[in-house]
């Protein structure tokens, strides 16, 4: 047999909102302390992260340093290699080639007019401008060429009273056959590693070398 019901009474009412405004709270509390939890984590992540990020990019330009460092070193060592030779080279080919440079740099720094050549060999009424490469790139003849012209013109605006004619030389340790046929074609001379030494291609029939 049912227990009667209990008549539900105004403090009755009053008594069930307050408990259930209690439950409210403590939902409430329990939820804020989740998503504090959560955005403590999230925090966390994010800062550990990009700490990881930041050591990423610190390693990635230590790695580029030490790529840059060796590639001029490499670059130096090329260059020391072909410029220990290549004066008996053209002497051979009938240049009188009587002084010999490194680096030498013509125009302005930082404008359009301005460059470097790698190596320079003078002989009286003719220059020798060398560009040197580890791996030698069509593009490499390109702008070398680009570099002779530019180099003719900053001689004639600057009134120099040397009226010698240049030519042009690309060098590389690694240089495939169609970029030796490309820089012959521009009427440059091509200078390769050979054992120990480096020789100068064996240009083809025809082959006169460009004067700037």
């Amino acid at each position: 047999m049912s227990q009667p019901q209990t008549p539900l009474t105004y403090e009755g009412v009053l008594e069930l909102f307050r408990q259930t405004d209690q439950r409210f709270q403590e939902t409430d509390r329990l939820m804020r302390e989740t998503f504090q939890e959560t955005d403590q984590r999230m925090d966390r992540m994010v800062q550990e992260t990009d700490r990881r990020r930041q050591e990423i990019d610190r390693r990635m330009q230590e790695t580029d340093r030490k790529i840059s460092a060796l590639g001029s070193r490499i670059g130096e060592i090329v260059e020391n290699m072909i410029g220990g030779d290549i004066v008996a080279q053209f002497r051979a080919l009938g240049y009188a080639v009587s002084a010999y440079s490194r680096n030498k740099v013509f125009g302005i720094a930082g404008t359009s007019a301005s460059g470097e050549i790698d190596l320079l060999l003078e002989d009286g009424d003719v220059a020798i401008l060398i560009e040197v490469k580890t791996a030698l790139k069509t593009a490499d003849v390109n702008e070398h060429v680009e570099r002779l012209q530019k180099y003719r013109r900053y001689i004639d605006e600057h009134g120099d009273v040397d009226k010698r004619r240049y030519i042009g030389a690309v060098a590389g340790a690694v240089v495939e056959p169609n970029v030796v046929q490309f820089a012959q074609k521009n009427g440059l001379y091509v200078i390769v590693q050979s054992g120990k030494a480096v020789e100068i291609m064996p240009s083809p029939e025809g082959f006169v070398a460009k004067k700037w």
